[in-house]
């Protein structure tokens, strides 16, 4: 089982040596499990332990908040993602001010007290300390005196761009979840408990599961082909997700709402995963109630084709 440390730089014990990889990593996206697959598999290759080094809450959020990202992953899921591509450790390191202000070099000499790191996996645009002035650079030279080895990982998206946890948020704000998916090497997923709502889905004849959704970051308002994922009900389920305000009930308040087409048992109170898959269409206010249950039933047969397809693909 994976150790994680919530201690601020100071206040760390002293272990190691390790290979360690660092980072906010923000989604855990593909270019991000490549570096730390990389770097838990030379840890086991020189006979250390891997381990991992991130932040709470995000750097932005303390040096400039008006800027600060909708951030796609709980910490919580991040730890879960970095125990699963094998670290030994994750250290994550309260993000304040303070903190903000060490220099690149201070910050790495806490880094060579507290883990002796023998090898550092980062990106290639890997930025880090003060005003973030420290660079793969920095972190060369000052390997170079330590005797720590420095390696870095271009982190490139299938189509060859760049691959960020800025690129995945804007596919996602323009609806394209595969595009996301891609980045991500999986499909944007939101968690969360099944909560009661307003029933209007019910009273339509297609009844909705409404997830109090744990990410910050939301797909583009619309209607989506989705995977919901339900340990204790069946496991994997088609699912028509709508994320939105439902205009036409003159809504002002954001949902995320699931179909599950067949689906009859109750789910008040039951965690649920929505996998974003495919987008239906954007969000619209209809005339009628008769004209929106009519569009909705055009929604759940033009996703079940669409979700046959996808799963005689796979």
């Amino acid at each position: 089982m994976m150790e994680v440390w919530r201690h601020a730089l100071e206040s760390a014990p002293s272990a190691g040596p390790f290979v360690v990889t660092l980072g906010t990593f923000d989604g855990v996206h593909a270019g991000h499990r490549e570096l730390l697959q990389v770097a838990s598999g030379r840890a086991r290759t020189l006979g250390h332990r891997a381990a991992v080094v991130t932040f709470d809450p995000h750097p932005a959020l303390v040096v400039a908040p008006q800027r600060k990202p909708k951030l796609l992953m709980t910490l919580e899921q991040r730890l879960a993602a970095f125990e699963s591509e094998a670290m030994d450790l994750a250290w994550v390191i309260p993000f304040s001010r303070a903190f903000s202000e060490l220099s690149p070099e201070a910050f790495l000499d806490r880094i060579q007290q507290t883990l002796s790191p023998v090898e550092i996996h980062v990106g290639r645009a890997f930025c880090f300390g003060r005003d973030r002035s420290g660079t793969v650079e920095t972190l060369e030279t000052w390997g170079a005196v330590h005797g720590c080895q420095i390696h870095t990982l271009a982190l490139r998206a299938p189509d060859g761009g760049r691959l960020s946890s800025t690129r995945i948020r804007e596919a996602l704000a323009a609806g394209n979840a595969e595009a996301a998916a891609d980045l991500l090497g999986h499909p944007y997923a939101l968690t969360g408990v099944v909560v009661e709502g307003d029933r209007r889905g019910r009273h339509l004849g297609f009844p909705t599961a409404n997830l109090a959704w744990e990410q910050e970051q939301l797909p583009a308002f619309g209607v989506y082909v989705t995977e919901a994922v339900l340990p204790h009900h069946g496991g994997t389920h088609l699912g028509l997700t709508n994320v939105g305000e439902k205009p036409t009930f003159e809504g002002q308040c954001l949902t995320v709402e699931t179909h599950l087409p067949g689906f009859e048992d109750d789910l008040y109170g039951a965690r649920m995963m929505v996998r974003f898959l495919h987008r239906i269409r954007g969000e619209a206010k209809f005339a009628s109630v008769d004209e929106l249950r009519a569009q909705i039933a055009k929604d759940v047969a033009e996703g079940t084709a669409w979700w046959t397809a996808f799963r005689g693909d796979v």
